[in-house]
């Protein structure tokens, strides 16, 4: 499989640019005080003809974060051996995702935010058309994204606003009504770094 044998090695890769990360991106703001959180997300790409990613929007009547959409995820528990165990413990609660139908691939890059999270994107292939279900607390809907929409750079912005008396760069992506920004967003743009590394494309 291409898509495989391309993430494979864009994950393996070595890169020497920073990593594209909120606290890279607002430089004006001092990095949190203290140690990061560990957590995890999963970035689940289906094996199917034309690949896309599954994300969810998060429950409006959330207190952190309500409304948005992100990938599966959240910090690791106690019973979690790694970010790995915890990206599939969190997308089998958050979308009933069964941990056997998932093939991990790799890590992308360690992502820190501004708000005190060391994130671990684990990216994996799934089967596509997964009976999947939202978990009714926490997530509105799931819906997929072609990866070919997410890949083209025509499609990914980078804002900058003022926020916080300061200035705020962020990346953002419109599928249909779904706006994919911040975290998210970044971290695709780093994962499609690397596949760009590797595939010989110009970097975004």
């Amino acid at each position: 499989m291409i898509l495989r044998d391309s993430l494979l090695a864009a994950l393996d890769r070595r890169l020497d640019q920073p990593q594209t990360q909120d606290v890279f991106l607002n430089r004006d703001r001092p990095a949190p005080a203290g140690p990061f959180t560990p957590a995890a997300v999963l970035i689940a790409i289906t094996d199917r003809a034309d690949p896309g990613l599954l994300f969810t929007r998060r429950h409006a009547g959330l207190r952190a974060h309500a409304g948005q959409v992100a990938f599966p995820g959240g910090r690791l528990d106690p019973e979690d051996a790694d970010g790995v165990a915890a990206a599939l413990r969190e997308a089998q609660e958050e979308i009933a995702l069964p941990p056997d139908q998932v093939e991990v691939i790799g890590r992308s890059d360690l992502f820190r935010t501004g708000t005190g999270f060391a994130i671990e994107p684990v990216v994996a292939i799934v089967p596509p058309d997964l009976p999947l279900h939202p978990a009714e607390a926490e997530v509105e809907t799931i819906f997929e994204v072609p990866l070919a929409f997410l890949r083209d750079p025509a499609n990914c912005a980078c804002r900058t606003v003022d926020w916080q008396g300061g200035r705020r760069s962020y990346y953002e992506y419109y599928w249909r009504d779904e706006h994919i920004w911040g975290v998210t967003a970044a971290m695709l743009v780093n994962l499609f770094r690397r596949i760009d590394a590797v595939s010989g494309r110009e970097a975004r």
